[in-house]
């Protein structure tokens, strides 16, 4: 039970921030509310994934997949403001903002946004008394089944980028819920970091590239970006090799009894 204990004490403590967050999301001055939230909803959803089939877990998983995907063109907008103001580009960020709080209006109304903390709130308290048995055995063999497919796809050159950048991300999160069943060296979690942010660099300036070739308004940028975008795409290449490295040396021996027939 003690592994209940610490998903239940990490759970409670998520609920918390995730609680906070959403209280800050009605102040229009916060530009970090709904990066919090994100930050809180993925969190919780890399601690549910190994637990499917646990009563509760699909429903909750899924409405916190589907408040993640109505924001992320929010939070890009966000961030494009802060890159316009950065360039000093007033007018462009001052008409975005404007549409930033529309958006943000419209999502405060959705009743996703109060439905994730109570459906959290209730699988807390059936967790445990759900039977858990093998839980140990089962969170690893998930954690697992993402280092193989994150090293199959480093291996792979041809990989698409953006969804190599979400099973890095997804393998990062997974090990942050579970430290104490971590299949990885703390070397190659800072390499996963590392790829991370430097997959997320590029992955912004591509996100401007393409808004800007659709908005004439963003023209003054887009040389610039597209440079910028090359060179972030140049650094994010340059950490594959040593997280694939440092992924073949410690998983490697995680993999041994890998069953094929689950999916994660």
């Amino acid at each position: 039970m003690a592994l209940i204990e610490n998903i239940v004490a990490q759970a409670r403590r998520l609920e918390r921030m995730l609680n906070q967050a959403l209280l800050r999301l009605p102040d229009p001055a916060d530009n970090e509310a709904l990066h919090d939230v994100r930050i809180n909803l993925r969190r919780i959803r890399s601690l549910l994934r190994p637990l499917r089939g646990t009563p509760g877990v699909a429903q909750l998983n899924q409405a916190a997949a589907s408040l993640g995907k109505i924001t992320t063109p929010i939070r890009d907008l966000e961030v494009l403001i802060a890159e316009l103001e950065q360039h000093q580009l007033a007018w462009q960020a001052n008409t975005r903002k404007t549409e930033l709080q529309s958006r943000k209006l419209a999502l405060l109304s959705l009743p996703l946004l109060s439905e994730i903390p109570i459906r959290l709130h209730a699988w807390l308290k059936t967790l445990r008394h759900a039977r858990h048995r093998h839980a140990k055995r089962h969170i690893t063999r998930r954690l697992t089944l993402q280092v193989i497919q994150l090293r199959l796809a480093l291996a792979d050159k041809q990989y698409d980028r953006h969804r190599l950048r979400l099973l890095v991300k997804r393998l990062r999160y997974g090990v942050d819920a579970y430290p104490q069943l971590s299949l990885l060296t703390p070397e190659a979690v800072t390499c996963l970091k590392t790829t991370q942010s430097a997959l997320g660099d590029w992955h912004d300036r591509f996100v401007w590239c393409q808004q800007a070739e659709n908005q004439q308004d963003l023209w003054p940028l887009l040389s610039q970006w597209q440079e910028a975008m090359e060179i972030a795409r140049q650094n994010a290449e340059a950490t594959l090799d040593p997280l694939s490295k440092v992924l073949d040396t410690t998983g490697k021996k995680h993999t041994t009894h890998h069953d094929p027939d689950q999916r994660s």
